[in-house]
């Protein structure tokens, strides 16, 4: 088995599709990070393990979901309908063969998923995260798939919006094979409260930097 984890803010619009397309043998882990549209309640209905975290951010969320998960191997993806769960076997495959550590599931947008704003942010932490660590990757995606015990063991401190930067940076010092496959990226459900606004970019962009300045 493995376990999936999907942060969520107010995604009840999207919960549905997501866990409705979640493949047999994959058990979603949803954490609530302060919904006020009743997401967490609708995923219980609907099957998933929920976990509360009263903390905000996104790190704080992908972390409670961590602490949580009990299986071998962890999955990490959004819950806005923007990635298929579906994707998730290729992201994983690579990780239970052996082939690699850490893998992330590189965004190739379909039109009109991806606004520019965000677009040039994600180049622009690929290309450092090339530079400073050598990793090849093109995408910070947020679908990403590890074993459990040594992601815990990175010890990752951010819990805001550098989680993502921080989990590549760290496995990457840590000497871990990371590596991308390429996943259909969807206009996602909703409003994004990061890539869906300039503010939102900006504020990511600030958690990001601190990760890089650390």
């Amino acid at each position: 088995m493995t376990d999936v984890i999907l942060p969520v803010l107010n995604e009840s619009a999207a919960i549905p599709w997501v866990l409705g397309r979640m493949p047999p043998g994959l058990t979603p882990i949803v954490v609530d990070n302060g919904s006020t549209d009743g997401s967490g309640a609708l995923a219980a209905r609907l099957g998933a393990q929920i976990v509360h975290e009263p903390q905000p951010g996104f790190g704080a969320a992908c972390f409670a979901g961590l602490r949580a998960a009990t299986a071998d191997v962890v999955c990490f993806m959004d819950c806005d309908a923007s990635l298929d769960p579906g994707d998730l076997a290729r992201v994983l495959d690579p990780v239970e063969r052996g082939a690699a550590d850490l893998v992330l599931g590189a965004r190739r947008p379909v039109p009109g998923a991806w606004p520019a704003h965000a677009r040039l942010l994600n180049a622009g932490l690929a290309f450092e995260l090339r530079r400073r660590a050598g990793v090849p990757l093109s995408d910070l995606g947020p679908m990403r798939a590890a074993r459990r015990a040594p992601l815990l063991d990175l010890g990752l401190a951010d819990r805001r919006f550098g989680w993502p930067l921080e989990m590549v940076l760290k496995a990457a010092a840590a000497g871990w094979r990371v590596t991308e496959v390429p996943v259909l990226y969807h206009p996602r459900v909703g409003r994004s409260k990061v890539t869906g606004t300039v503010r939102g970019t900006a504020r990511a962009l600030r958690d990001m930097t601190e990760v890089l300045a650390a």
